[in-house]
């Protein structure tokens, strides 16, 4: 039964590399405003490619109709099309593969009875978020051939949001299958709840990242600390209903970006330190250690992707690191229960 387990979570790593690898090929698709290039969902016969050079006219033929194409790429060729063509294939045929990497040896795996029975109902719930993760990116490119040749940026954010929680779900699953929670490695129940928050804050950095990079607020204000010379920007409210500047404001945006960072910044080194004094596990220690690693590494990368004004590399460096960080947080959460 360990044996089953262990290939049962071994499956699931990889789903979670592959998630990964999602996550930032979006990244790198939306940055290269590739995203728009195809201008159908055929989740079937969309996995060839064009393969003669009659196909690419014809392709290219379907861009030069969009208003991606009449607005912005006016002078885009053939050849600079299909930079960007590659982009957004590349991210389609890794959801694919995760579509077809997860269902086929969950069929195996439940016609075997290697699944333990308490997480069957955990992974019908994942088969079906990723299928409503696959319509929710068509939803997302769909919002962007129109007049306004932009993806929404509520519709960019949520498909991240679902891709960045299957990955963390299937994560947890893969870690509760290699090292159950039957014995506690804490003397105190507090640290695990701290752990729990200091997750759903990092999941709510990342939305929060999702609707920057959807309204592009990254290339406004490319200074830190300061914002325009103030901490509290003058605009920060400048849209009516006041509500509405946290989801279309731009400095709204990128301050409540730049504000959950400072929160995890004083809370992760104070909830290591905090946590260390209860937790003697050796496995735990490496996770608080990889967390707190994490944070640096990711502050780092943001603070230089603002202030080079989000070069394509770190811009998509920043959005792995996101994953990281999040990795460790579910990882010592997982822990410390």
């Amino acid at each position: 039964m360990a044996g089953a387990r262990r290939t049962v979570a071994l499956w699931l790593l990889i789903c979670c590399a592959l998630i990964f690898a999602m996550i930032v090929v979006g990244g790198a698709t939306r940055l290269t405003h590739s995203g728009l290039s195809i201008v159908e969902w055929q989740p079937i016969v969309g996995t060839i490619p064009p393969l003669t050079q009659e196909d690419w006219e014809a392709t290219f033929a379907k861009y030069r109709a969009t208003p991606e194409f009449q607005k912005i790429n006016r002078n885009m060729s053939l050849a600079g099309f299909k930079k960007i063509f590659w982009w957004e294939y590349v991210h389609r045929l890794l959801g694919r593969a995760i579509g077809l990497v997860f269902l086929l040896p969950l069929l195996y795996f439940a016609l075997t009875r290697k699944i333990p029975r308490a997480l069957t109902l955990k992974f019908a719930v994942v088969f079906l978020l990723g299928a409503v993760q696959g319509a929710l990116g068509w939803y997302m490119v769909s919002s962007g051939l129109v007049d306004n040749p932009r993806v929404s940026h509520y519709r960019l954010t949520a498909h991240l949001g679902l891709a960045v929680l299957l990955y963390a779900m299937l994560l947890w699953m893969a870690l509760g299958l290699l090292r159950p929670r039957s014995v506690t490695a804490i003397s105190h129940p507090r640290p695990r709840r701290y752990a729990a928050l200091i997750t759903a804050m990092i999941f709510i950095m990342i939305l929060s990242g999702g609707l920057v990079a959807g309204m592009r607020a990254g290339h406004a204000y490319n200074t830190f600390p300061l914002m325009a010379g103030r901490w509290i920007p003058a605009e920060l409210f400048a849209l009516e209903p006041w509500y509405m500047n946290f989801l279309t404001n731009m400095v709204t945006v990128q301050f409540d970006h730049r504000l959950i960072a400072w929160l995890l910044a004083f809370a992760v080194p104070a909830f290591w330190l905090y946590a260390r004094k209860h937790v003697a596990a050796p496995r735990a220690r490496l996770a608080l250690n990889l967390l707190l690693a994490a944070l640096i590494l990711q502050i780092a990368l943001g603070i230089s992707t603002l202030l080079l004004v989000v070069p394509v590399a770190l811009a998509v460096a920043h959005q792995a690191g996101a994953a990281l960080l999040l990795s460790a947080a579910v990882w010592v959460t997982h822990e410390l229960s």
